[in-house]
């Protein structure tokens, strides 16, 4: 398991790539089924959070 610190790196990476993604517009370039397949991963993600 990981412990806080890696988690932390973890996030911070995520959001540091999330962030460059948004920047460089690399959703756009992407074909509709890898978006789609991100979107409902994203989804899954948001769901089980809420819980």
């Amino acid at each position: 398991m990981a412990t806080s610190k890696q988690r932390a790196a973890g996030r911070k990476n995520i959001k540091k790539a999330a962030a460059a993604a948004k920047r460089k517009g690399t959703l756009k370039k992407l074909p509709r089924s890898t978006r789609t397949a991100l979107g409902k991963q994203a989804n899954k993600v948001k769901r089980e959070k809420k819980r």
